[in-house]
């Protein structure tokens, strides 16, 4: 709901709001803190049990600080590491964590990792301080942040996982998945979930192994010989990942796919995306003939900056084109990216 259509409130109330956003001298966004604002007042008579306010405190508290931290690096993209806290500096995947790290920081990239022990640490040794970010996770048994990066500025301790969580993939860019266990196996089916539905930009995730390992081989013929046999998945859906035991190989994945892929956003009915150079009429018919199956409404065609992206200052230079997406398909939707970044 825009901002126009919000329904009528408490005019008191806004007014009071509103002198108290003033008395704060002003800032960003002041019509949606005024309705973080208004939402936290309803707390006091919606939500009775203490430790339930305390989530929303701790979550609020948690993102803005976050969102804050990131705000001065939101124009260098990102890359998060995953991976086992417990894997030791004298193995493989450690080596290779290293070697990624300082790969993709040469390429221009930031590295973010959940700043503990293990893959953690390895991605930050490769990146080095000034090019990682760390979101720590406080533990029962106090997971402390890694040398690498614990007197940094750019770390920042979490209450709960799905803060954490949506703060990875809120400031990402592509995500990389070692080897690990049960947290690793979140992180990774979350983002493909999430990119599967749409609640999250689509982007590169890459799982890389040892040479010659088969830990997400073995992944790969779980997903394959259940979900998609099964039909719990759609085969469109295996193009949200990339396998690899090349770190070289990983880099590159990412890298590609911000080789004429800048961004999108939706706008009603259509989907726009930035590109760094327009493709041919002749390319966009054979697109928009290849890709038909995921139009549903207005083919693709070139676009100038929409209004609205004018008024966000939306990366209103780049050339864009703009469609009809049915809103289901993510996977052919990564398909058209590789398309256009073939170009």
């Amino acid at each position: 709901m825009g901002k126009s259509e919000r329904p009528p409130g408490d005019p008191e109330l806004k007014r009071r709001i509103q002198e108290l956003i003033a008395y704060k001298g002003g800032g960003h966004n002041a019509d949606l803190v005024e309705d973080v604002v208004e939402n936290a007042l309803k707390l006091l008579h919606d939500v009775e049990e203490r430790g339930d306010v305390r989530v929303i405190q701790t979550a609020l508290r948690e993102l803005r600080y976050a969102f804050k931290l990131f705000a001065p690096y939101a124009g260098t993209r990102k890359v998060t590491i995953f991976g086992s806290a417990r894997t030791q500096p004298n193995k493989i995947e450690y080596q290779q964590a290293v070697e990624f790290g300082r790969k993709i920081a040469d390429a221009g990239f930031m590295v973010i990792t959940g700043a503990g022990p293990g893959i953690m640490q390895a991605g930050h040794e490769g990146a080095g301080p000034e090019r990682s970010f760390g979101a720590n996770i406080r533990l029962p048994w106090e997971q402390n942040a890694n040398p690498v990066i614990l007197q940094d500025k750019k770390l920042v301790t979490f209450k709960y996982f799905f803060t954490r969580k949506l703060t990875f993939l809120r400031h990402s860019d592509a995500i990389t998945l070692f080897p690990g266990g049960f947290g690793t196996m979140d992180e990774g089916y979350e983002a493909i979930t999430l990119m599967q539905t749409g609640k999250s930009r689509l982007m590169p995730l890459v799982l890389i192994d040892r040479p010659g390992g088969t830990y997400w081989k073995t992944w790969d013929k779980n997903i394959r010989e259940h979900l998609l046999r099964d039909q719990l998945i759609s085969p469109d859906d295996l193009c949200l990942y990339q396998i690899t035991d090349s770190t070289d190989e990983a880099v590159k994945i990412i890298t590609r796919f911000y080789r004429n892929f800048h961004s999108s956003r939706f706008l009603r009915e259509l989907f726009i995306i930035r590109l760094k150079h327009a493709p041919s009429a002749t390319a966009l018919e054979a697109l928009n003939e290849d890709f038909a199956d995921i139009i549903a409404g207005e083919k693709m065609h070139v676009i100038a900056a929409t209004p609205e992206e004018r008024d966000d200052e939306d990366f209103v230079e780049l050339p864009r084109i703009a469609f009809g997406f049915d809103r289901r398909q993510y996977g052919r939707l990564r398909q058209l990216i590789d398309a256009l970044n073939g170009l």
